[in-house]
């Protein structure tokens, strides 16, 4: 889970908003732009969760996902973002050596773990192309951040630290990047929901979250998910692989382990 942290003012002007929708809250904060511009953007942004949920969700008998999985539907007959967000999947499971499935209950298809996070950039980009000089968006916890919320100021993210309600295991700045994501992984406020695709039961692991650093939060959220069903030592490896990715990794016993780079991300 991740929260904005508060910055002083001499902000450009700033619009906020919060939509219920995917079974959580999508927390926008756009800074500056044309007022007009914004608002038409941010409305075209809601309506695109909108509209993601209605294709992607595995609870709604009529969704394209559901009706795909039944053999109702092909991909062709889909909408063309079904097509994408499966060549994401197949992607992340590539690059993660299988630690990240989009078919691991059952064999059935689920693009849940992917679509969150590919939901939430995408809406970032839509408000970012109305000519903001910022924007965060903040779905359930994982934050896509683009631009910057004020002259010389770096957007910045606290990351909760799940083994201590209320305090922060650390603060993310995104000074001197243009772009920015963060995602996490845990047990803590979901309980055990992250599958071990190899079993395709409940991922058991010495870790409570797994926080990856990271451009885009498509591939951030993917890759904490995959690192956290891998484990501390074999996630960590593996995290530190990858180019432009940095993490924070916390043990159920309290040690916390890091990629390499992060400390240049802390601030």
């Amino acid at each position: 889970m991740a929260d904005p942290v508060a910055e002083p003012s001499q902000t450009p002007a700033v619009v906020r908003h919060a939509e219920e929708v995917m079974g959580t809250v999508f927390s926008f904060d756009v800074r500056g732009g044309e007022p007009g511009a914004v608002r038409a953007a941010l409305d075209e942004a809601v309506a695109g969760l909108h509209r993601v949920n209605e294709v992607f969700s595995t609870y709604r008998e009529d969704s394209q996902v559901s009706r795909l999985a039944r053999g109702e539907l092909t991909v062709e007959e889909c909408g063309p973002e079904v097509a994408e967000v499966l060549e994401l999947g197949a992607e992340a499971e590539r690059t993660s050596e299988g630690w990240f499935s989009m078919r691991y209950q059952d064999g059935r298809l689920d693009p849940t773990g992917i679509v969150k996070g590919w939901a939430a950039e995408r809406a970032a980009r839509v408000i970012a192309a109305a000519g903001v000089s910022g924007v965060s968006v903040n779905g359930g916890g994982d934050v896509q951040l683009l631009g910057v919320p004020g002259p010389d100021r770096p957007w910045r993210v606290g990351v909760s630290d799940p083994l201590r309600p209320g305090g922060l295991a650390a603060v993310v700045s995104a000074a001197g990047a243009d772009e920015l994501a963060v995602a996490t992984s845990g047990t803590v406020e979901r309980g055990a929901h992250i599958i071990d695709p190899r079993t395709g039961r409940s991922a058991v692991t010495d870790l409570v979250a797994v926080t990856v650093v990271a451009p885009r939060l498509t591939w951030a959220d993917c890759w904490a998910t995959a690192a956290f069903a891998m484990g501390s030592r074999e996630g960590l490896r593996w995290l530190e692989s990858l180019p432009d990715v940095e993490a924070l990794l916390i043990t159920a016993g309290d040690e916390v382990r890091c990629t390499g780079g992060l400390a240049r991300r802390l601030g």
